[in-house]
């Protein structure tokens, strides 16, 4: 979970598709391709998916008829579709960011199976080293947090790197872009904490259910607004910039999320809360309500 995706009991309602997720996901993929590439053959499909050609071709014409009958037309001189000029999105968001996720995906399967014809040579991922995380570690917490149990492990820090045995009541894992944490009742420190998932040692041990869920976690529930604007330093050309770069509207762009994710959303936009150190074209933009956030930066 990302810090700013939503919890399962908190999310809103998800519009149901009738179509099975096989089906959705290569739909999807048919609107990413035509969207982001301009051009949309039934081999992108045979490719990703390893069906054969008939099989993607009814794909294609059941998106066509199903789900968005006036997205794509055939170009004879391309060989494939293209986007037609009232392309609305349907499965997707029309975001680029949602093809780049894409082919950052289909990079990663093809650097473990080179077999794969994924059609990425042209985008390289930057890999991020992998934190050491073992299933012996990870199966209890996941256990443990589905059904709002106390967890007894063993766990170090920087601070005190000797292991230490302390009992835990997880509710939620955490992505922060670089690493895994799980946010949890601490009993020892009476009070909501987050653990890194690579620092647990040795075995977990499952005990009785606990009060301590995350109905009961005050800055986990509480929702949010960071007011993001570009660096007050800047000069206002450099500002427009910025404001373009980040989709602001009237140089503020609005970002929800938990008062316990606070801290990792303004480290994720690599933010300097101090404001002093980091030079302005570094840091390119601020936190506008910077003030009303200091309760939650830790």
């Amino acid at each position: 979970m990302s810090p700013n995706q939503a919890h399962p009991e908190s999310a809103q309602p998800v519009k149901t598709w009738p179509f099975r997720w096989d089906l959705l996901l290569r739909y999807r993929f048919i609107e990413i391709i035509a969207l982001w590439e301009g051009r949309l053959t039934t081999r992108h499909l045979c490719d990703t998916f390893g069906i054969g050609r008939q099989q993607a071709s009814k794909d294609i014409n059941n998106y066509l008829r199903k789900v968005a009958p006036d997205n794509l037309e055939y170009d004879k001189y391309l060989k494939g579709y293209k986007p037609s000029p009232d392309f609305s999105p349907v499965v997707t968001r029309g975001l680029a960011d949602e093809y780049l996720h894409l082919m950052a995906r289909n990079n990663e399967l093809s650097s473990m199976f080179e077999s794969l014809d994924l059609q990425v040579a042209n985008m390289e991922v930057l890999a991020v080293p992998v934190r050491d995380v073992h299933p012996e570690i990870l199966r209890p917490i996941v256990s443990a947090a589905r059904q709002q149990k106390r967890l007894e492990v063993d766990y170090v820090a920087i601070h005190a790197p000797d292991r230490e045995g302390r009992v835990i009541v997880p509710h939620t894992l955490v992505h922060t872009g670089l690493r895994w944490h799980v946010r949890a009742w601490c009993e020892k420190n009476l009070g909501y904490r987050d653990f890194v998932l690579s620092r647990f040692r040795g075995e977990a041990e499952i005990m009785g259910a606990s009060e301590h869920g995350y109905e009961q976690d005050a800055d986990w529930r509480e929702k949010v607004t960071i007011r993001i604007t570009p660096d007050s330093r800047l000069s206002k050309a450099q500002r427009e910039v910025v404001a373009k770069d980040y989709g602001m509207q009237k140089n503020v762009l609005e970002i929800e999320t938990r008062g316990a994710l606070v801290q990792y959303a303004l480290q994720a936009l690599r933010i300097d809360t101090s404001i002093v150190q980091m030079k302005p074209e570094a840091q390119q933009i601020m936190v506008e309500n910077l003030e009303s956030l200091q309760a939650y930066l830790f």
